[in-house]
């Protein structure tokens, strides 16, 4: 084993025994994390104003303490930004990660504390390190470069110069440890230039002559990024830049509509990728084991949560509903809308997020979807997951591969049926555009029983429509509307045409 890797083993040792601990015993874990909420929450002004205080049991803090989307705690984020202290956790929370969100052109500004930084995203990135080094012995991962993707960042106009917001992976950069930086590039003045497009070209100079072993970030954002790195370079195959590459640490969105282009750029058995659950809220989880997708709950990283069972989920908003599970009452196999409360100083949040249970100790998740990234326009609930997993299937079975995707109803109009049509940019186009349709329409049968019952004779719904988009469409699009980079997404389900309409309309430009 390299002697890099040695020394952080040892240092490393006592966070396997935790995150041992974690997967034998999460309630223990998440007993703690309540208690120290409750502590934690009898400091601040919010907590004052809901009776947050020491001792009282799950049940009263569930009836004191409603739950709440963005929109509901929005003026409170509102007077944290303006600086004033104490509102929604002990102290002045300097940083905001502002996000353009998926289900909404609304930005969101969440909270993001010195706690939180800590004990909750670095905590978890460490975790995620220190295991897949337990489980590569051999790993010279730490005698290279980590390349990291960053967004941009910059005084909050709210703050009187007090606070700061950004992407996430900016906010991260911005405060890393020391350590850190001596093994991460491209520099930070580099890696928070705003443009996006100039920032790439760049990365394309200063890490071509490094040794970079590893990267991380969203999969379509890095995408673009090592197609410049070889186009930069006059190569194919990555690893003729950087020949140990070994891992792709990777979240934001799901991996698969991409893992084949992945594939086509890195094209070694060796290459490690691990999916990491880390939102603006927080560190969640993260791939433990690579032969399993499912992510490992992170039970000690300043998180306490509730589940609540999707469909009860509206139930849940109109306060009908509030026997919501935690984790030491979840099952495996149901689809659960995850409530958090947070040491970044979210309470009781509806992060907007749909998990199932695929194992109970360890307690493993998989992402589902949105709870309000879905379609189900004509009650067949199509969730992302089941359509990224049917374009996976018929990407394979067609020998094609997607650069990006949206999707939206059409709706009934006079006698007509409702349908849905997806626009998608093709990275290699499939021979035959109807023959690809009707693949994918099947194969959203088979994962998706609602939608299958309703294509049943066409009785509510015809066959899905498919738009090729022109290649760059989607890029371009997020570049003129400002979103190039960062927390930005293209979204992929809509109940509404609003996207669709407008990059329908952009490509008459």
């Amino acid at each position: 084993m390299p002697i890099v890797s040695k020394i952080y083993r040892l240092y490393s040792s006592k966070r396997l025994k935790l995150l041992d601990q974690n997967r034998k015993d999460p309630i223990s874990f998440q007993r703690v994390a309540f208690e120290n909420f409750l502590t934690k929450g009898e400091q601040t002004i919010f907590g004052a104003e809901h009776n947050i205080h020491e001792g009282m049991s799950l049940q009263e803090f569930q009836e004191s303490v409603p739950l709440r989307d963005y929109n509901k705690i929005e003026s409170w984020i509102t007077r944290s930004r303006a600086g004033e202290e104490n509102l929604l956790w002990p102290g002045r929370t300097k940083w905001f990660a502002k996000s353009s969100g998926t289900s909404s052109s609304k930005s969101k500004f969440i909270p993001v504390t010195e706690d939180s930084l800590n004990l909750c995203h670095y905590d978890g990135m460490q975790n995620m390190l220190s295991t897949y080094l337990d489980n590569n012995p051999g790993s010279k991962l730490l005698e290279g470069m980590a390349l990291t993707l960053g967004g941009s960042a910059k005084i909050d106009e709210e703050g009187n110069g007090k606070t700061q917001y950004g992407d996430l992976s900016a906010i991260l950069l911005k405060n890393s440890p020391i350590l850190a930086e001596f093994r991460r590039t491209p520099p930070t003045e580099v890696a928070l230039i705003s443009d996006f497009e100039t920032k790439v070209g760049e990365i394309c100079k200063v890490t071509s002559k490094q040794n970079v072993t590893s990267l991380s970030g969203v999969p379509s954002w890095n995408l673009i990024l090592l197609n410049a790195i070889l186009e930069f370079n006059g190569k194919k195959d990555l690893r003729e830049v950087w020949p140990n590459l070994e891992l792709f640490m990777h979240g934001g969105i799901s991996f698969e509509p991409y893992k084949k282009e992945y594939k086509r750029i890195i094209p070694h058995n060796s290459m490690n990728y691990m999916e990491n659950y880390n939102a603006s809220e927080g560190y969640f989880a993260f791939q433990d084991d690579p032969g399993d997708n499912s992510m490992l709950l992170m039970t000690n990283g300043g998180i306490f949560y509730e589940f609540i069972p999707i469909e009860r989920y509206e139930d849940a908003i109109e306060g009908k509903f509030t026997s919501f599970e935690t984790v030491e009452s979840v099952k495996v196999g149901v689809n659960y809308a995850m409530v958090i409360t947070t040491n970044g100083g979210l309470w009781r949040y509806l992060i907007g997020d749909s998990v199932m249970f695929t194992s109970l100790f360890p307690h493993k998740i998989t992402i589902t979807g949105r709870t309000q990234l879905f379609i189900n326009a004509f009650g067949e609930e199509l969730m992302i997951s089941n359509a990224e997993k049917a374009l996976t299937a018929a990407c394979e079975e067609l020998d094609c591969s997607v650069e990006n995707f949206t999707v939206a109803p059409l709706f009934m109009e006079g006698k007509g049926k409702g349908s849905h049509q997806w626009l998608i940019e093709f990275k290699d186009a499939p021979s035959d555009i109807e023959e690809f349709a009707e693949t994918l329409d099947k194969e959203v049968c088979k994962v998706n029983s609602d939608y299958e019952a309703k294509r049943a004779n066409s009785i509510t719904m015809t066959r899905l429509s498919l738009v090729p988009l022109p290649s760059g469409t989607f890029y371009n699009w997020l570049r003129d509307n400002g979103k190039l980079g960062g927390q930005n997404k293209v979204p992929r389900l809509s109940n509404g045409r609003k996207f669709v309409e407008e990059l329908l309309e952009y490509t008459k430009r």
